[in-house]
Order: structure tokens, then C-alpha cells, then sequence
């Protein structure tokens, strides 16, 4: 069984990743969200969040990051390996419970893993 942590190693930190994945990355976009997924060299899956003021205050733009940094400890598993994820949250999301944030990122990714 895997570990169901959320590890240093599996965040994106760095702005040149950022940039990288924006600029070699694949776009999807849902009701909420843009996810650009991107191939590594790494071997592990990382996962970025881009959340802006538009979004909300801190404290929103704070819940809107937890409720995604959960559904990937839970579901990394079921993601692609060596692939680098960024959801960047879309204006106006709120309010967002976790099952939203399950349904709609779970059909553009994890559908996306087992094909």
C-alpha cells in the first residue's frame, strides 16, 4: 500500500517548474478549475496550485488549496506516475465542499490515468 502522505518531494516549488509545465504542459478545463498536466523526469507525481485574490480572501483562497492538496494524498495512487499536475482554481468557485472538488477533478484526471 502506498503512503497516503502529501511529501516535500512531491510538491512543485520552483517557478521555473511552474513555467516549464505552463508552457510544455496539456490544458483541461473544467467548471472550476485548469489543470495542465506535464510529463517528468523525476519518476513521481507533483502536484502545484495556483490560487489568485480573485478567488477570494486568504482565508478562502486557503480551504479552496486544502481541499485540493486532500483529494491528491487520497488519490495519487490513482493518478499517472512522473507527471506533473498544476490546477490553477478559476474565479468565483465558492463555495466548494471536498465531494465537488472530487467530482470534477476526479473525471479529468483520474479517468485521464487509466487510458
Amino acid at each position: 500500500m502506498e503512503s497516503q502522505t502529501f511529501g516535500r518531494d512531491e510538491r512543485i516549488r520552483k517557478r521555473q517548474d511552474y513555467l516549464r509545465i505552463y508552457q510544455q504542459g496539456v490544458r483541461r478545463t473544467s467548471a472550476r478549475f485548469t489543470i495542465i498536466t506535464c510529463r517528468n523526469r523525476t519518476g513521481v507525481r507533483r502536484l502545484g496550485m495556483t490560487v489568485s485574490k480573485k478567488a477570494g480572501n486568504a482565508v478562502q483562497r486557503n480551504r479552496i488549496k486544502r481541499l485540493l492538496r486532500e483529494f491528491f494524498r487520497l488519490n495519487k495512487s490513482r493518478l499517472p506516475a512522473s507527471q506533473d499536475i498544476v490546477i490553477i482554481a478559476k474565479r468565483g468557485i465558492l463555495p466548494l465542499t471536498y465531494r465537488d472538488v472530487c467530482t470534477e477533478l476526479g473525471s479529468c484526471l483520474i479517468q485521464r490515468a487509466d487510458v
